[in-house]
């Protein structure tokens, strides 16, 4: 049981060895001013924890130095961390994740899972919409997932209100952007969606991709039931309810703790026993 929960765990502390190996190389550093005074591990650390928890940036939990005033100001925080998503560190960390898993030979790759949720947001946000189907407020996001839920491409947000079936054409490109990176090889995956995925304008555009849908053609029009609704798929929806935050400009920090967590677990697992 112990170990059912660890490998759900989203990660909200980093180990100084796993944070110089999988996450220093992707920061970037000022140029100019004084040095920081905190270590850039627990600053990292300070923003797992408050994308954890979900609190106010002036809620967030500050250690006390020695003379018994917060070690750092929450603003210096998110400011670091807003210079971190201007720079792109934050996708690197995302890829360099998910590079790490393609070379270790951790993922499947012969079966990509794409769903999406509603995620909702009830003391407001930026891109929120009323859903009618969910009864509620909040944002939207989708994603891809391997056929272990490792999540291998970035999330695509949109309100609430949105329909899921065009947002798809949105995700295609980014997960083919993260296959060209990281050299994962595509052709011939087979792409598991709902029914609400099922169009013409879908299906080409995974076909033009060289992989293959599991939404056949509606030839006359009529509507089809949600198909193949395997255990794997619905770990991989709570895989992205779990990975994804209430407003938009977390949801690709969200990704990359989630990619972060299934990198970290890979590794522990490693040194726990062989991999056969």
């Amino acid at each position: 049981m112990t170990g059912s929960q660890y490998r759900q765990a989203i990660p909200t502390k980093l180990s100084l060895e796993q944070f110089e190996q999988f996450v220093l190389p992707h920061l970037s550093r000022g140029r100019r001013g004084p040095a920081p005074t905190l270590a850039l591990h627990t600053l990292f650390n300070y923003v797992l924890q408050m994308l954890y928890t979900g609190c106010q940036w002036k809620a967030l939990a500050i250690k006390m130095n020695a003379r018994g005033l917060p070690e750092i100001h929450y603003t210096r925080i998110y400011r670091i961390l807003r210079r971190w998503q201007a720079d792109g560190c934050i996708e690197r960390i995302f890829a360099g994740s998910v590079r790490k898993l393609h070379q270790d030979g951790r993922l499947d790759l012969t079966v990509i899972h794409g769903d999406g949720t509603t995620t909702a947001a009830k003391k407001g946000g930026d891109n929120l919409g009323y859903s009618g189907h969910k009864h509620l407020k909040g944002d939207k996001v989708g994603a891809f997932c391997d056929r272990d839920c490792n999540i291998i491409s970035p999330f695509i947000a949109a309100a609430g209100n949105r329909n899921e079936s065009p947002l798809l054409r949105d995700a295609l490109p980014k997960l083919s952007e993260m296959a060209r990176a990281i050299g994962m090889d595509l052709r011939g995956s087979t792409v598991s969606l709902d029914g609400v995925y099922d169009c013409r304008a879908n299906r080409r555009a995974i076909f033009n991709r060289n992989m293959r849908p599991n939404i056949p053609e509606n030839r006359r029009g009529r509507k089809t039931p949600k198909r193949g609704h395997t255990s794997t798929r619905r770990s991989s929806r709570s895989a992205f309810a779990r990975s994804s935050a209430c407003s938009p400009g977390r949801t690709n920090i969200g990704v990359c703790c989630f990619a972060l967590s299934a990198l970290v677990r890979c590794t522990m697992r490693s040194r726990r026993s062989p991999t056969h």
